[in-house]
């Protein structure tokens, strides 16, 4: 009998075990720092412990081998991402530190959303006209005060393997704040740089049955590809469709490139 999967389950239950007490450091951190820093020194804890995160879980982030934007670092406005995982947000603070717009459920989660809470995160209850109205509002006023905001527009998560239609009404903040939309394209490839499904959090897959199988891939890679920004567009339908079709694109390429 081989000694792989149970080697495979040992590292796996080892590597979860320190990511319980890495988000126990988080908590701590914002329980005790946050209140005490300003913004910048905030953005650098969150990017230390994004990156710290995913060493813990195996994780390793590289650009994509394109050509791209820039810097993430160097970007502002509003940045749109196709939607994977929880990952991604720690993907994107690895690089970025950023605030996120997340579905309200993700305020619920445990651990991760008490992190989410004190992060800057703005949270978004679907069906709530009146509340939508105020977070856009919200957004707006970060955007227009040179905060960096991401949010995934396609509303729920997919596999990686294609892009869902993108939802129009978060770019509106965009226009009425008068900056750039700012694509990123995301994607996971294991050891031999293969697209893998490991990653992905989608249809009734558990918070802790996803963790248990990005722990257990082993050599999990992580593709962020800045795109070109969006400008001189003034509706937000046509914002949504050429950022869906700008990051379809840029993942057909990543899915061609050379492992």
């Amino acid at each position: 009998m081989s000694l792989r999967p149970l080697l495979t389950s040992l590292v796996a239950a080892l590597r979860l075990l320190v990511v319980g007490l890495h988000l126990l450091s988080g908590i701590l951190q914002v329980a005790l720092l946050f209140r005490f820093v300003d913004g910048v020194r905030r953005r650098l804890l969150r990017q230390v412990w994004s990156r710290q995160l995913l060493f813990v879980l195996g994780v390793h982030l590289e650009p994509a081998r394109l050509n791209a934007a820039g810097p993430v670092r160097a970007l502002d406005g509003l940045i749109v991402s196709n939607h994977v995982s929880f990952l991604d947000i720690f993907v994107i603070n690895a690089v970025a530190p950023s605030a996120f717009v997340c579905k309200e459920d993700v305020a619920r989660w445990p651990l991760i959303g008490w992190l989410c809470r004190g992060s800057e995160t703005v949270f978004l209850a679907r069906g709530k006209r009146s509340a939508a109205y105020r977070v856009h509002r919200q957004i707006v006023a970060r955007l227009r005060a040179g905060e960096r905001m991401v949010v995934f527009p396609e509303g729920t998560t997919s596999t990686g393997d294609r892009v869902l239609p993108f939802h129009g009404a978060l770019f509106q903040s965009a226009i009425d704040a008068g900056v750039p939309v700012v694509c990123l394209a995301l994607s996971y490839h294991d050891r031999r740089g293969w697209p893998t499904e490991a990653a992905a959090y989608t249809g009734d897959l558990s918070l802790l049955r996803c963790l248990w199988q990005i722990a257990a891939a082993g050599g999990l890679r992580a593709y962020l590809q800045v795109l070109p920004p969006l400008t001189g567009l003034a509706e937000r339908r046509h914002l949504a469709q050429h950022a869906q079709l700008r990051i379809s694109q840029a993942l057909t390429r990543q899915r061609l490139l050379p492992g």
